[in-house]
């Protein structure tokens, strides 16, 4: 089938079953057949090039013994299906044993069925969307590599639903991220609140253009590693790294903030780390027991850019997204972090983004913050970090927000591209506030570790006095009422109803 149509034909009939309740449940329904199908596809490859292929699913709970229609009138379907997926399917898949000794690719089908949900109450609808899903030809290159796409759409209608309790990142920013790390075939990436994958996917598509040898692909396939503590995204980023020809994905269901970061060893380091970590969050006590008392905060963003200090290797690079809470914050914890961040590692530069980069989601204003686990040549006497560039990324032109309808683009990360090989200090010719500027280590220190530096400059209101802001609010009624007895009256004459 087309894949233009596969999201909207899957959303019709659902929209026809009483257990689907809002699109939340429709994309949880759509994610598990989804892993179930792409999983057999994987199989297919790997029975191909294994002789000693043995499944990890029971034979009846294979995609290819119980979801296939070959239309002979066999297939399951109606009472029979739903009572195979709620009674045979889903209990088996979740007892599924599991010890230290399986196998990743084996293992994630166990972790990806502990917490999923059927919602379909009929059977007949249910093997319709079984059948949609089934005419993907995942084996086709062509077609496997387009479905990216509607990939895509299915991540962001998941974030638009509102189930994962987070925000979905720009691909255009997490392209934008990666291109300036460098991927290097051989070096690890880590994101530790990895969510549907949408850093490591970024991370592969760079990284798959170095791949020249079966070492290349072999490294690149071992190159990931992700941790998701919520069960419904770490579905999706399971399945979106199955896509991306990662076969045994080290993608962990797990929550990155119960180990003590002291307990870290140079074996749980990473060369890269790329992470949009959930923030407006709070953390309980014994959450905050794994951190140095100095760097325990109880905010969730705070706490995820300590794990990252602890888990950057050393000469290693990290690209964080953090809200402007952490720049300005002034409390012990974050102080503490932020001076950790100038002291023992080079916080070489602070990208501004705009505030509407994650609408309509939110519209807490972000940063990037870049930094490496190295010293600067010339930092000062107690210092790693030389000094700090801010840029602040403006609103394109003929933009005054972004929005599901117009979101970010690669290109419009274009003016830092053009900034950063290059860097010159520019201030606003009229209000001549900073667009980009530099602060040493010890500028940063003496401003109380204030990140808040180039900022964007913030409207003017016009403050009236109490009888002019009477008389705009009586203004503003008056044309409001006058609107709303129009409409009322076109109603009126449509219906031929007379009220007066």
């Amino acid at each position: 089938m087309a894949l233009t149509n596969f999201v909207k034909s899957i959303r019709n009939i659902m929209r026809n079953d009483a257990g689907i309740n809002g699109d939340a449940q429709r994309i949880e329904q759509i994610a598990w057949m989804l892993f179930l199908k792409v999983y057999d596809e994987k199989e297919n490859d790997w029975e191909f090039n294994e002789d000693d292929y043995q499944s990890f699913i029971p034979e009846n709970c294979r995609w290819r013994n119980w979801a296939k229609d070959e239309g002979d009138g066999e297939a399951l379907t109606a009472d029979k299906l739903l009572d195979f997926v709620n009674n045979t399917l889903f209990p088996a898949l979740k007892s599924l044993k599991v010890t230290p000794a399986t196998p990743m690719r084996s293992a994630i089908v166990r972790t990806t069925f502990e917490d999923a949900n059927q919602y379909m109450k009929d059977g007949v609808l249910l093997r319709q969307v079984i059948n949609v899903i089934d005419q993907l030809d995942l084996s086709n290159y062509e077609e496997s590599h387009a479905f990216g796409e509607i990939y895509e759409t299915i991540l962001k209608e998941m974030q638009s639903a509102g189930s994962a309790g987070e925000f979905y990142t720009p691909r255009a920013l997490t392209d934008f991220m990666v291109e300036i790390v460098s991927p290097k075939i051989g070096e690890h990436v880590a994101d530790f609140a990895c969510g549907t994958g949408g850093f490591l996917t970024s991370w592969l598509k760079a990284l798959d253009k170095q791949v020249k040898t079966a070492e290349d692909r072999e490294a690149y396939a071992s190159s990931i590693y992700g941790i998701e503590k919520k069960q419904f995204p770490y579905m999706l980023c399971v399945t979106n790294m199955l896509l991306h020809d990662i076969d045994s994905p080290r993608v962990m269901h797990d929550n990155s903030l119960t180990k003590d970061v002291l307990n870290y060893t140079d074996d749980d380091k990473f060369d890269v780390i790329l992470m949009n970590p959930p923030y407006g969050g709070n953390e309980k006590q014994d959450i905050k027991r794994h951190f140095p008392s100095d760097l325990s905060s109880s905010e969730t963003a705070d706490l995820f850019m300590v794990v990252i200090m602890y888990r950057l290797r050393e000469h290693g690079r990290a690209a964080v997204i953090l809200p402007d809470g952490f720049l300005f914050g002034s409390d012990n914890a974050k102080l503490a972090i932020k001076e950790k961040l100038l002291r023992e590692f080079n916080l070489h530069t602070i990208i501004r983004l705009p505030g509407s980069i994650f609408a309509p989601y939110t519209s807490i204003a972000t940063n990037i913050l870049f930094f490496d686990n190295d010293k600067a040549e010339g930092a000062a006497e107690g210092f790693c970090t030389k000094e700090t560039w801010f840029y602040r990324l403006d609103m394109p032109e003929g933009y005054k927000h972004f929005s599901k309808t117009k979101p970010m683009q690669s290109a419009h990360c274009q003016p830092i591209r053009d900034w950063w090989n290059h860097r010159t200090e520019m201030a606003d010719e009229v209000s001549g506030d900073y667009k980009s500027r530099c602060f040493s280590a010890q500028e940063l220190m003496d401003l109380q570790c204030n990140l808040d530096q180039c900022k964007f400059p913030k409207e003017e209101e016009d403050v009236l006095r109490p009888a002019e802001l009477l008389k705009q609010y009586h203004e503003q009624r008056s044309a409001l009422d006058a609107k709303i007895d129009a409409q009322l009256a076109e109603i009126e004459s449509i219906l031929g109803i007379n009220i007066n």
